[in-house]
């Protein structure tokens, strides 16, 4: 068993993306075989790239609102939202508060 406080996980920025930051809050380092959690946070103004691939999302907004794009779509959330994103489905989270956006993102190991 593993109890951990996302703060103490190193936030490091997105690849090229400006604006957005991640935690690897777990993941196989920490004994977790086939899921990481990951708390992605978006500052007002930016978004996460829009993006697709093979594995699904399941999504919780901890603070913050926004909306998420898709397959020429978009849907508002704000905290305490869930959101579920097939596989191989475009998608985009983009933060329209004045605060930061912040999520936990489950995906499984590549």
């Amino acid at each position: 068993m593993l109890v951990k406080d996302f703060r103490d996980v190193e936030a490091k920025p997105s690849g090229d993306t400006h604006g957005v930051s991640i935690r690897w809050v777990i993941g196989k380092d920490d004994g977790a075989p086939h899921f990481a959690m990951r708390v992605i946070e978006v500052e007002p103004g930016y978004a996460t790239p829009y993006h697709r691939h093979g594995w699904e999302h399941e999504v919780f907004i901890l603070s913050g609102r926004g909306v998420v794009k898709g397959n020429g779509s978009e849907q508002a959330f704000e905290e305490g939202s869930a959101i579920f994103i097939p596989g191989d489905e475009l998608h985009q989270f983009l933060n329209t508060g004045s605060t930061v956006l912040r999520f936990i993102c489950m995906i499984p190991h590549g």
